[in-house]
């Protein structure tokens, strides 16, 4: 309550908040001046001036709250753009010859028999976008520097391939495969949307999977910065620029991160998001106002903002409407009566948009065709020049643009319908009115047949190619462009895998470690390498604690670009909580997609800096593949590398969680992706040679002739959080077996007279595996071998290269998969276990000519105990017994009532009887 007397002062918002009036009278001085302006000039005015003083009081730190939205109109005034520095006729000739090929490019694509698709309308919107930016800020691999990032909205990219075309970067030809990338042959083919690992000496980002590109966008500008803190390299003069749609920030992933971006003060950063107003299949907004929606969003998130909603020809009407009578209109114009306005006559718009007498009295020396002329701020280049400029100057915030433009602009077939998306070419009139529109001189006779138009390029000794030559030797050469030269490094020596790979002195012994404890210890090592120790980007999800990581604390620390302005709670353990601006751990509070996007460009920074590091990121493997895969894929696309470990893996290791922590499936996904190699380790020795392996394949310049930069994988690796003994190697351990996906771990017995079988088991499910091998042996008499199945994945995906070569070679003898070579002189069925859905075991099912079972755990998890779990899914010890038993029995070799016997005995009909399961011995 305000005290007796005084007033209580009003935010912004209009909320009343407790400040004692200090001087009631000055006070009242001011409301009276705020009143005697009102009578005197208006409301408009008035308001002018109370925003201005607002504005000045932010600048001088007063402290006021933002506002979360302003007119709409331009947030740049006319005399406060810059000049132009470029020649405005020749980059009208260089839009239009674009904006032609493009077009073209997309119809010829869907004539008849080839009908592949594409889009044509959202880079007619965004030309000038584009323009502005490669003939005046976008920054190639050869500047200084280092070069821009550059993320091309997707359905705009036949749009550069029209520039590239006009630069002699690709052929017409080429321009001729659009999304025909095989069938025309090597290199003749276009990718249909930028996609690095299709055309990996062009694309650097792929962005058409919605909302991924904004936020790998803001990682990318984050990560920069990392490198630059870290004093790895000087990224200072590199900015990352975000090409995105007004429909695609819907996505929640687009505006999921733009805190972190604000948060970190990422001025490297710049959205331009394009305003067409329209989505695939109408407009974003229709009842309400998309930019201002935005403005909100970014404003609230603390960007800085830049709105190019009209073209210059508005100027002199926004300096006549004295009254705000034009600027009221704008406000309360829905997108959709905007979308219909962009469609409409002159003398609609003057009657629904100028509608008000003082709008008509503003507009009456305009013909109906000048008042159709009046442009959208998005293809203005002087007005979009501004707005470049002003982003690329602004210190402290990222900037996001919104550009209001008109989707499918100059094409008259396309511009803003409904339709336009799936529109997909031109008719003969289409291609003619088009052509008349932008001017390009191609005669009616070549524009005969609508399914093969020719593509226009002015000359190469033209002015206007001279001038696109010019502007990108200025700024550092072509971009896209996407450049492999990393710096080599000698990859860790054999004594950083020494610890993992010790056995227990005789009659100590084994210790009980869990994998991912195993893997921790091998990571802290590697962080010490005096090649790669900096190079390691340790990345979780707010679990660092769980996964036994937080003695890393101290030592790395967690990265923060302002390091630790306050005093830790746990300031005084030994393993207190540690920021700092050159931390080396990331850690990305509760989101895992901020984790994969992180580890995406810190993944591809061999290629986009020429700087390797190694990205490891720590999650549960329920919530990898499963809730953010598709940035898995965006991460494969763009051929990042490192390491993905899935933690507090599998269906019964982490049971009191319950059903939504209980991953049975992760390896079925990450099977999926042809650039992910799993596996699923179930000692630390084997651990220590994926590992090896991993950064072999992935770092180990000049060794494989195929990849002589290395190899463009991730290694998934799922890890589990029990602690199991750890025996450390067999003697005669078979490496390249393991690496291969499979190799015996403990041979069978060789008792002459017992039946036999073979077990196969991977990750947790071995320590089963083995307890259902002496009990086999000592209770049934069955001499069963247990293999240890490091991956069945690559098990499957070897065997089915085998085939795939074997049908390319129908002359040639066949070859043999490598399971199907291991497991050929094994006697007995295969009995195949993990801690995951059967159909990851039955993967490898066809190349294995045994008697086949499989346990699994199919189903939902749930709370339990790990035992009542396994008990629960029949994949524990005892099960295998059973499962094995009943194998040999159905195929003749073995007593028949054997299976039911056992069953009896281990009560498996009863899952609350697996505390007191008897295990006595019994013949065969």
């Amino acid at each position: 309550m305000a005290r007796p007397g005084e007033r209580p002062a009003v935010t912004a918002e209009g909320t009343a908040f407790q400040l004692p009036d200090i001087d009631p009278d000055e006070t009242q001085e001011w409301l009276e001046s705020l009143d005697a302006l009102l009578d005197a000039e208006g409301p408009n005015r008035t308001r002018f001036i109370m925003l201005k003083l607002m504005d000045r009081a932010r600048q001088r730190s007063v402290g006021l709250p933002a506002l979360r939205s302003s007119d709409y109109i331009n947030t740049i005034a006319p005399e406060d753009e810059p000049r132009f520095p470029g020649d405005e006729d020749i980059e009208r000739l260089i839009r239009r010859a674009i904006r032609w090929n493009a077009a073209i490019m997309v119809s010829k694509a869907n004539r008849k028999g080839l009908e592949v698709g594409g889009h044509i309308a959202t880079y007619a919107s965004a030309a000038s976008l584009y323009e502005v930016g490669y003939n005046h800020f976008f920054r190639g691999k050869d500047h200084p520097g280092g070069g821009d990032h550059i993320f091309v909205q997707g359905h705009a990219a036949p749009g550069i391939y029209a520039r590239c075309f006009l630069l002699g970067r690709l052929t017409a030809d080429q321009l001729d495969g659009f999304r025909q990338e095989h069938s025309r042959g090597p290199g003749r083919g276009l990718s249909s949307y930028p996609h690095p690992r299709s055309m990996p000496d062009m694309w650097e980002f792929p962005t058409v999977s919605m909302g991924i590109g904004p936020l790998n966008a803001i990682y990318q500008a984050r990560f920069n910065r990392y490198l630059q803190n870290r004093g790895i390299k000087d990224t200072s003069d590199q900015h990352v620029w975000a090409f995105l749609g007004d429909g695609e920030m819907g996505e929640p992933e687009s505006l999921g991160a733009i805190g972190v971006a604000a948060r970190e003060g990422l001025d490297n950063l710049t959205f331009v998001i394009n305003c067409n107003l329209q989505q695939l299949d109408g407009p974003v907004r229709g009842n309400g106002k998309i930019i201002q929606e935005l403005e909100a969003y970014f404003r609230g998130a603390g960007w800085n903002v830049i709105k190019v909603v009209w073209g210059r020809e508005w100027d002199p009407l926004l300096a006549q409407d004295t009254d705000g009578a034009l600027v009221h209109q704008m406000n309360i114009t829905p997108d959709g009566q905007s979308q219909t306005n962009a469609t409409e006559s002159g003398a609609y718009i003057r009657e629904h948009f100028f509608g008000d007498p003082r709008l008509q009295k503003m507009v009456a020396h305009l013909s109906d065709r000048e008042v159709k002329k009046l442009s959208r701020g998005g293809h203005d280049y002087r007005k979009v020049y501004a707005a470049f400029q002003a982003a690329f100057n602004h210190h402290g915030q990222p900037t996001v643009i919104l550009a209001q433009t008109v989707k499918g602009w100059t094409i008259e077939a396309l511009e803003a319908k409904n339709a336009t998306h799936q529109m997909k070419k031109l008719t003969v009139a289409d291609l003619k009115a088009f052509r008349d529109r932008i001017k390009i001189p191609i005669p009616d006779a070549d524009l005969e047949d609508p399914y093969n138009p020719p593509y226009y390029h002015p000359g190469e000794d033209s002015e206007v190619i001279r001038y696109m030559k010019h502007r990108r030797r200025s700024l550092g050469g072509f971009a896209p462009r996407r450049i492999v030269k990393p710096r080599e490094l000698p990859l860790p020596s054999d004594d950083l895998y020494k610890p993992l790979l010790a056995t227990p002195d005789e009659g100590q012994r084994a210790p009980r470690v869990a994998t991912t404890q195993a893997f921790v210890r091998l990571l802290r090592d590697l962080m010490r390498d005096k090649n790669w120790g900096k190079r390691v980007v340790p990345i979780a999800p707010d679990e660092y604690r769980t996964f036994g990581m937080d003695s890393m604390f101290p030592t790395a620390k967690i990265y923060n670009p302002n390091g630790q302005l306050y005093e830790s709670v746990d300031r005084k353990l030994l393993l207190s909580y540690k920021e700092a601006k050159d931390g080396q751990m990331l850690h990305e509070g509760i989101s895992e997609a901020g984790g994969l996007c992180s580890l995406t460009a810190a993944g591809t920074s061999y290629a986009t800096h020429g700087e390797p590091m190694i990205p490891v990121f720590l999650f549960y493997s329920m919530f990898g593949f499963q809730r953010v895969g598709d940035f898995i894929w965006a991460a494969t696309d763009q051929m990042a590398r490192g390491f993905l470990i899935g933690a507090t893996a599998g269906r019964t290791t982490l049971t009191g969680e319950g059903l939504q922590h209980a991953d049975g499936h992760s390896p079925l996904l990450a099977a999926s992706n042809p650039a992910v190699v799993h596996y699923d380790p179930a000692f630390g020795f084997e651990i220590a040679h994926i590992v090896k392996s991993g950064l072999q394949r992935m770092y180990g310049y000049g060794t494989d002739p195929d990849h002589p930069h290395g190899e463009d994988v991730i290694f998934y690796l799922t890890v589990y959080n029990e602690p199991v003994e750890q025996p450390g190697p067999p003697a005669d351990l078979d490496v390249d077996g393991l690496l291969k996906g499979m190799y015996l771990y403990a041979p069978a017995s060789g008792k002459q007279g017992y039946a036999k079988a073979q077990i196969l088991a991977s990750g947790i499910a071995m320590p089963w595996a083995l307890k259902a091998q002496k009990m086999l042996l000592e209770e049934w008499s069955v001499d069963a071998a247990v293999w240890s199945v490091t991956s069945w994945n690559e098990l499957a995906r070897e065997a089915m290269g085998v085939e795939s070569r074997n049908f390319r070679h129908p002359n040639e003898p066949n070859k043999v998969p490598y399971v199907t070579q291991a497991l050929e002189g094994a006697d007995g069925p295969v009995i195949a276990v993990s801690d995951y859905q059967r159909a990851v075991q039955d993967q490898i099912r066809p190349y294995v000519h045994h008697v086949w079972r499989s346990l699994g755990t199919d189903g939902f998890g749930f709370s339990d105990t790990r035992a009542g779990a396994r008990r629960f899914f029949q994949v524990d010890a005892e099960s295998i017994v059973v499962s094995t038993l009943d194998a040999l029995a159905r195929d003749g070799k073995y007593r028949a009532e054997a299976p039911a016997e056992a069953y009896r005995r281990y009560q498996l009909d009863d899952p609350s009887a697996v505390a007191h399961v008897r295990q006595e011995g019994a013949g065969a």
